[in-house]
C-alpha cells in the first residue's frame, strides 16, 4: 500500500474513535479496558511460557 492509502486508514480509523468516544463514551472506556487486559494477559503468558522454557 501506499504512503496516501496508509494515511486515509489511519484517519478513518482515527475520525471512528473519535466518533465512538463522543457519542458512547462508556462502551468506549469498555473497549479500551478489555483491549488492555487483553495485551496484559498476552504478555503474561508470553512470560510464563519463557520462564518454563528456561527453568527447565
Amino acid at each position: 500500500m501506499g504512503p496516501k492509502v496508509k494515511k486515509i486508514i489511519l484517519i478513518v480509523v482515527l475520525a471512528f474513535f473519535v466518533y465512538a468516544v463522543f457519542t458512547s463514551p462508556d462502551k468506549a472506556a469498555g473497549i479500551v479496558t478489555n483491549i488492555w487486559g487483553i495485551l496484559v494477559d498476552g504478555f503474561d503468558a508470553i512470560l510464563r511460557f519463557f520462564n518454563a522454557l528456561l527453568n527447565r
